[in-house]
């Protein structure tokens, strides 16, 4: 059975229409947005993502076909599925950063809404975040990688991508966030979601799994255990999605792609 994703057209001025693009939401149809699996290790070389041993000062390196094949899925089924997304390195220093950070309790409860419609709900989210800062160089090197794929993204899908904003997240035990949709079409500027989780020796038993919904239905298309450097990225105003309760500490950074304001076409 298939359903029709409503995509944004991809033009350098922003998403000022739509088009439609068939897709089948099955197990079989979805495992090859896993990499690496066997049905893909002849669609891509992960580079630099699968490598191990990479200093965190050494120069950043785009990865042209890791970006090639990330924009390829969203293209086509707006959804893709990274398991090892950067250096470990680099991976186990942001995992580092936030624990320690959870240890000098200045991760903030989080709440729902944006500007005046903030407002914190434990019956819908129980997570605690913080925004990640430029001044900080394991930050800063994330924030770099973020860059190179939105540039990435953009030469390839003329996405209209201007910025990227990004923040840890630890749910402790018993802690979840409900089913929620991060932008609503024509009323955000966030375009493209991302998740990069950092949890060592994550176990099934252990919960946590983020829960991914077809749009406009409840149909559960794709859950993703926040193993260890597992990359997560989809379409910000299509997918409903929820955070299933924790059993252990969980971490992650969850960001977004956005437009600027003037690039958000006028609803009237």
């Amino acid at each position: 059975m298939s359903q029709a994703l409503r995509l944004p057209s991809l033009s350098p001025t922003g998403f000022s229409a739509e088009r439609s693009v068939k897709k089948a939401f099955s197990a079989t149809q979805f495992c090859y947005i896993l990499i690496p699996a066997p049905r893909c290790e002849s669609a891509v070389q992960p580079g630099l993502a699968g490598q191990t041993g990479i200093p965190l000062n050494a120069p950043f390196l785009a990865d042209s076909a890791l970006f090639d094949f990330i924009a390829d899925q969203i293209a086509t089924s707006g959804l893709v599925v990274l398991p090892e997304f950067l250096p470990a390195p680099l991976t186990e220093g942001l995992y580092q950063r936030v624990t320690k950070l959870d240890e000098q309790d200045v991760l903030a409860q989080a709440g729902i809404g944006r500007q005046q419609d903030f407002q914190l709900n434990q019956k819908v989210r129980r997570d605690a975040t913080r925004w990640l800062r430029d001044e900080n160089p394991l930050d800063q090197q994330y924030l770099q990688w973020m860059n190179a794929l939105r540039e990435g993204l953009n030469q390839r899908l003329f996405m209209g991508l201007f910025d990227y904003e990004a923040h840890y997240a630890h749910y402790a035990p018993g802690a979840f966030y409900k089913r929620h949709m991060d932008a609503f079409k024509g009323q955000n500027q966030r375009i493209l979601t991302t998740v990069l989780y950092l949890n060592p020796d994550w176990q099934q038993t252990d919960g946590g799994a983020l829960s991914i919904y077809a749009p406009d239905s409840d149909a559960m298309i794709k859950q993703v255990t926040p193993e260890m450097g597992t990359f997560v990225m989809f379409l910000s105003e299509q997918f409903p999605h929820e955070v299933l309760t924790a059993q252990r500490d969980r971490y992650s950074i969850a960001g977004w792609f956005r437009l600027r304001d003037d690039l958000r076409p006028i609803v009237t």
